[in-house]
């Protein structure tokens, strides 16, 4: 699946949850890069749908990054008060059509343009983890890739780097240019 789609394509993105439910779904994500490990993709202003059929746009360009083997996904928000990133304890995601899908294992962790992190919705994981049974293994591997998340945050690793999302950003704004509508 793969192959068939490029730089400049529109996506919708499918946040599942574990029980196979669908969580939630963005319009709209343009893609800006490919590579065997990622898959960065940007949208400004677009829709999202919850799951009880509410829904509403968001208020800013943000740069979203899947990754194949991680079990996290980030959202890079470009707000006017600064860069804030929110990070998805989530499964790698795959293509499937022209959707990207992944399912949300609840714990995020969400990082402030000072530098500052809190983890959340810890209460909403263990219920999850309960109520849907997640097993043993899947437990140590999001806990796991939490704190994976928190360390490339605390050495500033790539994506927690503003040059890197500025880069993307530009790249978005060009393409954007570049665009015939």
């Amino acid at each position: 699946m793969m192959d068939n789609i490029k730089v400049g394509d529109k996506l919708t993105i499918h946040c599942y949850k574990h029980n196979g439910i669908l969580h939630r779904v963005c319009e709209e994500a343009t893609i800006l890069e490919i590579t065997e490990e990622k898959l960065v993709c940007a949208n400004d202003k677009t829709k999202i749908t919850e799951n009880d059929g509410r829904s509403y746009n968001t208020n800013e360009l943000a740069i979203l990054i899947f990754y194949k083997k991680n079990w996290f996904n980030i959202i890079a928000q470009l707000k006017q008060q600064g860069l804030f990133y929110y990070c998805n304890v989530a499964s790698p995601y795959i293509i499937d059509g022209n959707i990207i899908k992944y399912i949300d294992y609840d714990l995020d962790l969400r990082v402030f343009p000072d530098g500052g992190f809190r983890i959340l919705d810890r209460n909403e994981y263990k219920y999850h983890k309960r109520i849907m049974k997640y097993n043993n293994d899947l437990d140590k591997i999001i806990k796991a890739e939490l704190q994976k998340l928190i360390v490339l945050k605390k050495e500033e690793k790539a994506p927690f780097n503003k040059e890197i999302i500025n880069n993307y950003y530009q790249k978005y704004v060009n393409l954007n240019k570049n665009a015939k509508f």
